[in-house]
């Protein structure tokens, strides 16, 4: 495959992609990347401007109370699991961690409610460890790209691409495979019509 092709392509279609969560510091974008499972980045910004506002330390959410905390997020699915997440979160970084998030790996993935995925943006975006986190777009795209095959699981994708993909490339690429698949690709109607990789594209007669 044509990795040169692919990324030279996705410079130039997103030169600007970036993370699009508001935060304005690693407890925030933690906690942010915990509440956007199974919703938008959109619906988490409209929640966390408030909620940090009121709980703006690691600290102060340790101590909050659940229903309090799922009063702030109550708009976005799932949100008594996700206040109980990031109350427990900020607990054990209390904790464990002297107040602050931290930066490998193994200790973030203690945390309740922090996965791979989570932990991975966390690094990258924080902390500027090379990583490559891999959500529904980065999968979507990275198996119609030919990076990895359809029934691969996500952390078989996320060592794909990391062997593929130049190490240097990874916290860029990441966001620039997800602009790629939230505003382009997308996953019933990919602009398939004005792709300039539909050639190479395993669905490439989906939608044209």
């Amino acid at each position: 495959m044509d990795v040169k092709r692919i990324l030279d392509t996705l410079d130039e279609m997103f030169p600007e992609a970036h993370c699009e969560l508001i935060h304005r510091n690693a407890y925030e974008l933690c906690v942010a990347v915990v509440l956007s499972a199974q919703t938008t980045d959109v619906s988490v910004n409209k929640v966390t401007p408030a909620l940090f506002q009121r709980y703006p330390t690691i600290k102060d959410l340790a101590n909050a109370e659940q229903s309090e905390v799922e009063a702030y997020i109550k708009t976005i699915g799932l949100y008594r699991s996700k206040a109980k997440n990031i109350i427990g979160l900020a607990q054990f970084a209390h904790e464990h961690y002297h107040d602050s998030i931290p930066n490998t790996m193994d200790e973030l993935v203690k945390m309740p409610g922090v996965g791979r995925k989570s932990a991975n943006v966390v690094l990258s975006v924080c902390y500027n460890v090379p990583a490559f986190a891999v959500d529904t777009h980065v999968e979507r795209i990275s198996k119609r790209l030919g990076f990895a095959r359809k029934n691969d699981t996500v952390l078989d994708v996320e060592k794909k691409l990391m062997k593929k993909i130049p190490k240097s490339r990874w916290n860029d690429m990441h966001h620039k495979f997800i602009f790629f698949g939230r505003y382009f690709c997308t996953a019933k109607k990919p602009n398939c019509s004005k792709c300039p990789l539909v050639d190479i594209c395993k669905e490439r007669n989906k939608n044209l």
